[in-house]
């Protein structure tokens, strides 16, 4: 049985039916709203600054903030956190500040030590690694015995890996406290939705887990943040985890590395563009006298004015030196890695490598 979409706002603004509460409260709405606009803001400048050789290769999440700014408003601080690599809206919610993200993409290590969410995994690159870790860090939130919950957001692909089949085994056999977001794009990178998976749905992969399976409008912010909250609470009773299919689009290439028009065509992208989430919830805050135009202009100056001072202070930063690599790995590092280090002029006992 195919799963229902939970859906409260259409794509063209206008609502399904009352929204659910708390987050019909036109503060939490709100909130919302500035949390993707803030997500688009960052994707905007990164973009540029790998454009023009000051950062590395970049994921953009253009057309999916309400994926990753959805679940970030459901958790609690207290709850931990395994992004892949498009999720910069939800640690930019939780507190991870621009210069970090900046300081990562840049090939940085100091950008994965957290100020704010310490708890909170670094972001993952290699496809559905993160997710056994989600799954050992819901382990330890269990035998804690406290209500915490670990969420792990991936993309479609990520479900066709070994590594998610075993984190939803485990979490379901152990009924640990874990969530498990499907950013549902429709591509992985040059391989459409289709292609990767005979299943009809990818929620229905909880079905072998023995766990439920939920789909959402990926694009609605509020229907993503409602999920979630749902499934969190689900899991902080005790009753286990829980598998959500958010299904959205990459209006974006993959990565600044990546070239979409080879794969899909514009008239297919440009069709999408019609479901994006800003557009959705600004015109239903602005039909319901909570938005207005000087707001709008006053909240992207504001935004503009964060990221432009962070990647300022970004491209101030004074760069590790190279042996920085080798720090955080091991506690003793392994021969090979000693004469790497050496060979770069650093210090073997430690690999720290800092200015």
């Amino acid at each position: 049985m195919q799963p229902e979409i939970r859906r409260f706002l259409h794509p063209d603004g206008t609502a399904t039916g009352p929204l659910p509460e708390p987050l019909a409260d036109p503060d939490r709405l709100v909130g919302l709203y500035r949390g993707m606009v803030l997500a688009r803001a960052f994707d905007e400048k990164a973009i540029s600054l790998q454009r023009t050789g000051r950062l590395g290769t970049y994921a953009s999440s253009l057309g999916q903030e309400a994926v990753s700014v959805g679940t970030a408003a459901a958790m609690d601080d207290a709850d931990v956190f395994a992004p892949s690599f498009r999720e910069h809206g939800a640690q930019l919610w939780r507190g991870v500040t621009p210069e970090e993200l900046f300081l990562y993409w840049g090939g940085d290590e100091r950008g994965s030590a957290f100020e704010g969410p310490k708890r909170d995994f670094p972001v993952c690159v290699p496809v559905a690694t993160h997710f056994p870790h989600a799954v050992g860090a819901a382990l330890a939130l269990k035998l804690d015995g406290g209500a915490s919950v670990a969420v792990a957001i991936g993309g479609d692909g990520s479900t066709s890996k070994g590594d998610f089949y075993e984190a939803l085994n485990l979490a379901g056999a152990w009924r640990l406290p874990a969530i498990f977001v499907i950013s549902n794009n429709q591509w992985a990178i040059s391989v459409p939705r289709q292609a990767q998976t005979a299943s009809r749905t990818l929620a229905q992969k909880a079905l072998a887990a023995g766990i439920p399976g939920w789909q959402v409008d990926g694009n609605d912010a509020v229907a993503v943040a409602s999920c979630v909250g749902d499934a969190i609470a689900r899991a902080r009773e005790g009753a286990g985890p829980t598998l959500i299919e958010a299904l959205t689009y990459r209006l974006g290439d993959h990565t600044t590395a990546d070239d979409a028009r080879r794969y899909r065509s514009d008239e297919e992208v440009s069709g999408h563009w019609k479901e994006e989430p800003l557009t959705r919830l600004r015109t239903y805050l602005a039909n319901e006298g909570h938005w207005d135009k000087d707001r709008e202009e006053a909240l992207i100056r504001e935004v503009r004015q964060r990221i432009d001072e962070a990647a300022e202070h970004y491209l101030a930063t004074p760069p590790q030196l190279p042996e920085a690599m080798f720090a955080h790995l091991f506690a003793t590092l392994p021969a090979p890695l000693e004469d790497q280090v050496r060979s770069l002029g650093g210090d073997a006992g430690n690999g720290e490598g800092s200015p």
